[in-house]
């Protein structure tokens, strides 16, 4: 047990050595974090001397990840958010309306006239003019339904579709819903993501909570409603043909029709033909610019299917208005003067500069499916993150400190080892959260001090095992050997069950409880290898040296 080849012992300080060179970084926190928001920017674009000098404050041929602080060590923003799914339905039923026109449409000479009329939000109702024929009238409803595509919903279609009096009512199924809500949380979240990671800011929680809530904390911001900015609202640009303008807000339209409101004009409205030409799902850019007069715009580009629809609709509509739409507010309503191919174009309005910026990274991002409700929001302060951190720093070492005194008065010049195989651990477990882009929390620290226990306890366990082979008149090399292979497998054991048990937390927990036991698994496996390799290593060579004749720990 004690004897160590050549190969192992490069590897053992090679793992060392790797784990204070990427832990190091850390140490000098503010000024790598500095330096790596700098590189971010100049990587985008923004180059400047000044980020340019902030960039070269750290050498390049250095490691430069760092351990991420979480939101109750830095501060910043939480929000609880609930996604509108109910919001979806009514989107989907939309979209289905006109399929179920064309397939009763064919059949016009049976069941006489047809015309939507309203009913609840998540059901789409059309009255024939021939209630005789609703059965017949349901069938070709029914033949548009399509299978469920998920496990879950395995055998069933995704309508349903009845009938009441003269009026054939259709609605999501049941698995079709479930689908639904899953499918528009997933979008909802990676829009969030996508939107949060394009503000720059660093290592985000996004997570659902529950089947339709969203939990949202970003460290490092300066309040909940700069956060909300950033995610804004849904976002849903969309271009509508023009039917007329008013000035009044009560202007009764038709079922197909919508009214809307000029962006920036007091009393001006205007009716638009509800099914847009062209939707947000054909963007792929959007960037903040400024139109021939110099005032801030938002430039944005479609993709192909978009540019020929948008080319088409322009050349067959030359002299006649159409509404840019955004977030049911017509931001502008230009006249079509000529063909527009190449499916770019500019969006004017009553934009600031950082209202371009922000309205840009929200179309980039893609538009929310559904709107957020905010049923929570809170801002924790700088301060109280820098107490949070004087005060787990605080823990850490007075944990630190008297693990070490402990050691050193119980076991001696062996306590010694430890506390330098303990050192280790530290930077290893700092190291090995760095690399993986770790958030430490409160939680986190606890789950560090709770590992700085377990990595003397196996100390502890070795060194009194090599106290009972001493006392039966082994010789030092020996009564060390023997205990090593004795406590090994109580080591073992003991860390194998406590780290199923961080696997259990990690898997089923969330938020703070994750953090705790990212720490706690990453320490379980350092501590295993600094307690059975790195001390048995420093014995071994302190052995070799000195050839003690009678042993004392």
């Amino acid at each position: 047990m004690l004897q160590f080849s050549l190969t192992k012992k490069v590897l053992i300080w090679g793992v060392v050595a790797l784990g204070f060179f990427f832990a190091m970084p850390n140490g000098f926190y503010s000024r790598v974090e500095a330096v790596n928001d700098a590189r971010v920017q100049i990587e985008n674009g923004n180059i400047t001397p000044e980020l340019m000098r902030t960039a070269s404050n750290w050498p390049s041929f250095l490691p430069s990840s760092l351990v991420n602080l979480g939101l109750d060590l830095r501060g910043g923003a939480h929000l609880l958010a609930r996604v509108r799914v109910d919001q979806v339905y009514e989107a989907r039923m939309d979209d289905f309306w006109p399929e179920v026109r064309d397939a009763l449409r064919s059949e016009r000479a049976t069941i006489g006239t047809i015309r939507r009329v309203d009913g609840v939000v998540d059901d789409l109702r059309v009255r024939i003019s021939e209630p005789a024929q609703i059965a017949r009238a349901v069938e070709l409803v029914s033949a548009l339904a399509r299978p469920v595509t998920s496990l879950s919903g395995a055998g069933s279609n995704d309508i349903v579709v009845t009938s009441e009096n003269d009026i054939i009512i259709v609605k999501l199924s049941e698995a079709e819903k479930i689908l639904t809500d899953n499918r528009t949380m997933e979008q909802s979240l990676e829009i969030i993501r996508r939107r949060v990671d394009e503000a720059g800011t660093r290592e985000p929680t996004i997570q659902r909570q529950g089947t339709d809530r969203v939990l949202i904390q970003v460290p490092g911001i300066g309040s909940s409603e700069e956060l909300k900015g950033i995610i804004g609202k849904t976002a849903k640009l969309t271009f509508h043909k023009v039917i007329s303008r008013t000035s009044k807000a009560t202007q009764r339209v038709q079922s197909r029709q919508v009214l809307y409101p000029a962006q920036g004009e007091n009393d001006v409205y205007y009716i638009l033909e509800k099914t847009p030409v062209i939707n947000g799902d054909h963007l792929t850019d959007a960037q903040p610019a400024f139109d021939q007069n110099n005032r801030p715009a938002v430039s944005f580009r479609l993709n192909t299917t978009g540019a020929r629809i948008f080319g088409q609709y322009t050349a067959e509509n030359i002299g006649s208005p159409f509404a840019i739409v955004l977030d049911e507010e017509v931001v502008s309503a230009p006249t079509i003067q000529s063909h527009i191919s190449g499916g770019s174009g500019i969006i004017t309005g009553q934009f600031g500069v950082e209202e371009t910026t922000l309205l840009s990274i929200q179309l980039r991002a893609g538009a929310l499916p559904a709107e957020l409700e905010y049923l929570q929001e809170s801002t924790v302060g700088p301060d109280l993150g820098q107490d949070s951190i004087d005060a787990g720093t605080l823990a850490c070492l007075i944990a630190f400190i008297a693990v070490l005194v402990f050691m050193s008065l119980s076991y001696g010049l062996f306590g010694i080892f430890a506390n330098i195989a303990l050192i280790i651990n530290v930077a290893l477990i700092f190291a090995i959260l760095s690399v993986i882009s770790g958030t430490l929390t409160l939680p986190g620290i606890a789950g560090i001090v709770l590992t700085v226990g377990m990595a003397v306890d196996a100390n502890v366990l070795v060194f009194e095992r090599i106290r009972e082979e001493l006392k039966k008149a082994k010789n030092p090399r020996r009564a060390i050997e023997l205990g090593y292979e004795r406590a090994f497998s109580a080591i073992i054991d003991a860390n194998i069950t406590t780290l199923i048990a961080a696997v259990i937390l990690l898997v089923f927990g969330s938020g703070p409880v994750k953090g705790f036991a990212i720490t706690l698994g990453v320490g379980i496996i350092t501590s295993v290898f600094t307690a059975i390799w790195v001390t048995r290593l420093l014995i071994s060579i302190w052995i070799d040296r000195k050839r003690p004749k009678i042993l004392e720990i």
